[in-house]
């Protein structure tokens, strides 16, 4: 074993070494964190403490595994006896020794969130409730919200503030169904994920010798990523270390990015007012990023005022400055970070796994998707599902599948019951035996039940005569009209839209979000045929292009490089040589949520921190001056948070002839770029924001447009005329657009404008 303290600088071994008291280690973006925890831990046992009296906890089982490892390497096998994993596992260890002073056996089962979510399901199903109103997952929400405060049934229900809440949210009923799941769960002898926490609390809390023992078992204390602690695992850590005060808790405040998830950056920010005497290490050298990238990174978060300040510095070489892209609209924004991809494989050889592009949400994938394969470039979406494989895409699609081929058994499976309607699996077991039986599709047994034999009730054959109208209404409605209108009407009448806006969980929110980006992407497709000279585009024609789409998404998962699309919340604790985060507008990031709270902004501006720490050498950020929103174009401001990047390490690309809205000159290289005025807080709760004086774009005449103009389209940017052909209304020009590649246009339906 080598003297692994000489790998450590001089903050990273003062925070080793430090174990008199409690002490606090903020661990800037990149600053060998997870080194100080192992080697801290490792000094410990060299210092005589036992392997069994140190407690490390970690937020996953990665983590926990990767440094008892690391550990082990260093000390030997004594390290397999450490106290250490998650909160959970290591709450549920001892409640499994101490849970019979709550009436449950050693063997309570751990119910996970699918277990949870059916179980509220039951109950609310049982009280008689709208099952509409009180959706399960929204109530699930609100009963764990309450558990990681330590709020239980009997306070919940005398809170006036909380029961205000739920009236105000249309499920004042939630007190009870809290009541009746936390005696289901306690009857059941089940615990779920939250409950590990809320009866470690109880127990520690009311049984002050069971909470002894445990407090002087555990000498030292150790939390990583201390800012994504709630309530109740800060006081958990408290009454653990109540006797020896012996306490290391490391994180970054200035990457505390998951308050919807419960944490309180309180918990790092006032850690040395509550451990009287606690010493304060930073650690503030980045190993990660170029020196440039580090300093951009300072120059945004110090604009916020909740903070432990410090100076986060690289020694690695200075690096490129962080470039600023423009788009037209969010198709041009696509094209502009897919080319760069290309370019900077092409010319400096980075394999496609050195690319990551972040998003604010999970619904902005689309677009880079589809520029991707545009490309024939190989890519991963981190943490999540391809856009079209999404479950709400899916479902939408299989109703358009069904609208234009009513046969498709497997999209009428799907749809059949979704929304639910009261159709359950027993009469579609007997739909499908008849179907069978007849060697006839199951639509044509759904038309006429009773003369395939299908035993049924009066009621259920009135939902099947429902769904069979409903389905036929789609079916008109697709013969006559273009695909954008018949989508749009099918999301509608399908009751998808009501399903998914009942509320305003994060959950539903991705899912509201997807629902319209699929929108935006027919809007587009339909947009697109139509400037080549398709005047009708129908439903069919969509699913033609779509079905590639998603068979290109489930047999392109092999071996190889990819280009990693993710969320920025996903991107937290991974880094990659080249970062584009994107989407850089007003209303999207930061998010619209915000409302008027300088505490969510600044979280916001956070998250903003977390995706440029994320690059090792280039990062690039985006922003599209337009977005198909809401069934019509949205003009939008660029984010705020560009203003807050000092100039010095900005780089703007100079675009000819820029529309208004974000203007930056032709010189310096590195010129700071000239923003518009961003909204009011007040004005952001508006669903358009409108750029000024921005030139109108119209569609333009056959003889508007000649060989060698330049044009600046709607949706693809800046272009130029390299052909024009035909006359009249089929007047056609082949443009070369400066991103979006090659296009031909049939101008009576083209929305551009000449500028040179």
């Amino acid at each position: 074993m080598g003297n692994y303290l000489d790998e450590l600088n001089d903050g990273q071994l003062a925070a080793v070494l430090y174990n008199d008291g409690p002490s606090l280690v903020i661990a800037g973006a990149g600053s060998g964190k997870t080194r100080v925890l192992t080697y801290k831990i490792a000094y410990l046992l060299e210092q005589g403490y036992e392997p069994w009296s140190v407690l490390a906890l970690t937020f996953t089982n990665k983590a926990a595994r990767e440094m008892k490892e690391r550990i082990r390497r260093q000390v030997g096998d004594s390290a397999r006896y450490l106290w250490m994993g998650t909160f959970h596992s290591i709450f549920s260890r001892i409640l499994r020794v101490e849970a019979a002073v709550f009436g449950f056996t050693s063997n309570f089962t751990i119910y996970d969130s699918s277990d949870s979510k059916s179980l509220i399901k039951s109950i609310i199903k049982e009280m008689q409730l709208d099952d509409k109103t009180y959706k399960a997952g929204t109530i699930q929400n609100r009963i764990s919200s309450a558990k990681n405060r330590l709020i239980l049934p009997d306070a919940y229900a005398a809170d006036r503030g909380i029961c205000q809440g739920d009236m105000e949210a249309k499920v004042p009923a939630t007190h009870e169904i809290y009541r009746r799941y936390w005696d289901r769960c306690r009857q059941s002898n089940v615990m779920d994920f939250d409950d590990l926490l809320v009866y470690t609390y109880l127990l520690f809390d009311s049984y002050p010798e069971i909470c002894e023992k445990y407090a002087r078992q555990f000498k030292y204390v150790l939390v990583d990523e201390y800012q994504d602690t709630n309530y109740a695992q800060h006081c958990i850590v408290q009454q653990l270390t109540r006797i020896h005060q012996k306490v290391c808790v490391v994180g970054d405040d200035a990457q505390s990015i998951y308050s919807f998830r419960g944490a309180n950056i309180d918990n790092i920010l006032k850690f040395t007012q509550l451990y009287k005497g606690a010493r304060l290490f930073k650690l503030e050298q980045n190993y990660r990023s170029t020196q440039t990238i580090v300093c951009a990174a300072n120059s945004l978060i110090e604009k916020n005022r909740e903070q432990i300040r410090k100076e986060v510095f690289s020694e690695k070489q200075q690096g490129e400055p962080v470039t600023v892209f423009n788009a037209y609209s969010d198709v041009e924004e696509g094209d502009i970070v897919v080319n760069q991809i290309w370019g900077l494989h092409r010319r400096e050889g980075n394999g496609f796994n050195d690319f990551a592009i972040l998003y604010r949400t999970n619904a902005q994938s689309r677009i880079f998707e589809e520029a991707l394969r545009k490309r024939n470039i190989p890519y991963k979406i981190y943490g999540g599902l391809s856009f079209y494989q999404r479950k709400e895409i899916k479902d939408v699609i299989s109703y358009f599948r069904m609208a234009v081929n009513p046969n498709d058994e497997e999209a009428f499976r799907r749809v059949l019951n979704y929304p639910a309607r009261g159709i359950g699996d027993a009469t579609l077991n007997k739909l499908s035996a008849a179907a069978n039986e007849h060697q006839v599709s199951l639509w044509k047994v759904l038309g006429e039940p009773l003369t395939y034999g299908v035993n049924i009730n009066k009621g259920t054959h009135t939902k099947l005569q429902a769904f069979h109208e409903l389905i036929e209404d789609f079916r008109t409605e697709a013969s006559e009209k273009n695909a954008y209108e018949v989508g749009s009407y099918i999301v509608r009448r399908s009751g998808i839209m009501n399903e998914i806006y009942q509320d305003r969980t994060p959950e539903n929110m991705s899912r509201q979000e997807n629902i319209e980006e699929l929108m935006n992407g027919i809007h587009d497709f339909c947009e697109g045929r139509r400037e080549e000279g398709n005047e009708h585009i129908a439903l069919t024609d969509y699913l033609s292009e779509v079905s590639l789409l998603t068979d290109q998404d489930t047999d392109k998962e092999g071996d190889g490089e990819k280009v990693t699309l993710m969320t920025i919340h996903s991107a937290k604790g991974l880094e990659f040589k080249n970062v584009f985060v994107v989407g850089l507008e007003e209303n999207l990031f930061p998010s619209a949520m915000c409302g008027n709270s300088m505490r969510e902004l600044e979280e916001e501006r956070r998250l903003f921190y977390v995706a440029i720490t994320r690059a090792e050498e280039r990062c690039f950020l985006s922003f599209a001056k337009s977005r198909f929103k809401y069934g019509k174009m949205e003009f939008s401001n660029p984010s705020r948070f560009l203003k807050d990047i000092d100039v010095r390490y900005l780089n703007v690309p100079v675009v000819s002839q820029p529309a208004s809205g974000y203007t930056p000159s032709p010189a310096p290289r590195m010129e700071r770029p000239r923003v518009v005025e961003t909204p009011t807080f007040s004005s952001r709760f508006t669903k358009v924001s409108k750029v000024v004086s921005r030139p109108s774009v119209v569609a333009a005449s056959s003889n508007a447009v000649q060989e060698g103009n330049v044009i600046e389209h709607e949706r693809f940017g800046v272009g130029d005329v390299i052909r024009v052909e035909g006359s009249g209304d089929n007047c056609k020009a082949t443009v070369k657009f400066r991103n979006a590649g090659e296009k031909q246009l049939l101008l009576k339906f083209a929305r551009f404008k000449v500028i040179g």
